[in-house]
């Protein structure tokens, strides 16, 4: 599968910081540097629950993505309990890894950058284990710090900002943490851009540490109350600090959010009996429909989570408390509604190797275990370009 990300023809030779010097917002400034540079990039996030990769080209109007991958690894399986990797998730992860640096290999990636998150930070074995990684594949992964993680994250989902006026709240929920960023947008000519970065926080709260802290995946209405209280109690001292509660009440702040919890109740919330990348990727949701998804799913038997296409066996035990997660987070910014993101650190990355700074979007990928498309051929640039089927008028959903 290929998909072209590209860059609005208005920034391409201007140049920001985009944040009044800081250095978050730095880094989503613009380049003027040749954009054909005949190089293929590839940028990996290694994180708690999932082993992800993006390989692309830059073009002139972008890059084209020519290969992804994805795969449910664990690796933060028992780490809240003992403090170090399982056997069985160092070679799940080893396994992902390994395919991996075989499709970097045979696309000829010559320019690279591999990152891990929130369950390298944590482990007490993770130095060793990084020295096997590179021995056994070749890759060197880089632990990054929760900041950049953010700011690798916040460069990703850049084009999914909205010109309203207000700041948005910027929330990826892991598996390991949840990272929050408020970010001023500013309007230019060539669309919304984050600003200044007014506060960045993350805390160790994330779908698998929350699962394996109330003993597992199924959760009764009385567990997911108590995870909700607790991660509200979590967001208190960010949420008084930075007056965020106050900002929700004026309708000065959006929400935009990013990761598997929100793209799964995006799809559930739209009906779609096999996930599309196209529809969830920058899809609205009014808040009285994340709630009901939310209990819908909280309704259902591991067994049907784990047969609806759209959560599947592997993410059937983890999305209840990735919906406690969000919905503590919904209830202490109380907004009429939230923008789903299915981008994040990996196009981050990409933009940082490309010194693409400027923000870019990208038409549908298609993450698995399949071997790459041999379709090499350039996909418009825009996602919102894709027709999509219309919601229906009851739903409230927005694409």
């Amino acid at each position: 599968m290929t998909q072209i990300i590209g860059f609005p023809e208005e920034m391409r030779d201007k140049a920001s910081d985009g944040g009044g010097g800081n250095p978050l917002s730095a880094s989503l400034g613009l380049s003027t540097r040749e954009a054909e540079d005949g190089r293929t990039y590839g940028a990996l996030d290694l994180g708690t629950n999932n082993c992800r990769l993006l390989i692309a080209r830059r073009q002139r109007d972008g890059f084209k993505v020519i290969d992804s991958f994805s795969r449910i690894t664990r690796l933060g399986e028992g780490l809240g309990a003992h403090g170090r990797f399982t056997p069985a998730a160092i070679d799940r992860t080893l396994a992902a890894l390994t395919v991996c640096a075989s499709r970097m290999e045979r696309h000829g990636v010559s320019v690279s950058r591999c990152v891990a998150t929130a369950a390298c930070r944590l482990a007490g074995d993770t130095a060793p284990f990084l020295e096997r990684i590179r021995g056994e594949t070749g890759l060197a992964v880089e632990v990054i710090s929760a900041d950049e993680e953010a700011r690798l994250a916040l460069a990703g989902c850049a084009p999914l900002l909205e010109a309203r006026g207000a700041p948005t709240l910027l929330f990826d929920i892991g598996g390991g943490s949840t990272e929050l960023t408020l970010v001023e947008v500013e309007d230019t000519p060539a669309g919304p851009m984050p600003g200044a970065v007014r506060a960045m926080e993350s805390l160790p709260l994330g779908v698998v540490t929350m699962a394996e802290a109330v003993g597992g995946g199924h959760l009764s209405a009385r567990l997911h109350a108590d995870i909700v209280t607790h991660v509200r109690e979590r967001l208190r001292p960010f949420d008084i600090t930075h007056g965020i509660s106050d900002r929700a009440a004026r309708g000065d702040l959006s929400l935009l959010g990013t990761s598997g919890t929100v793209t799964t109740v995006g799809a559930v919330a739209l009906g779609l009996t096999r996930y599309d990348r196209a529809r969830v990727d920058g899809l609205t949701l009014p808040i009285h429909a994340v709630k009901e998804v939310g209990a819908r799913l909280l309704d259902m038997t591991p067994q049907a989570r784990a047969a609806h296409p759209c959560i599947g066996r592997d993410r059937a035990d983890l999305v209840l408390a990735g919906c406690a997660i969000l919905e503590a987070i919904l209830s202490t910014w109380p907004v009429p509604r939230v923008r789903v993101a299915d981008r994040g650190i990996r196009e981050g990355l990409l933009m940082t190797l490309m010194d693409a700074r400027g923000p870019c979007d990208f038409t549908e990928v298609r993450d698995s275990d399949d071997p790459p498309q041999a379709d090499d051929k350039i996909l418009p640039p825009l996602v919102d370009d894709l027709p999509r089927p219309p919601p229906s008028p009851e739903s409230g959903v927005t694409p």
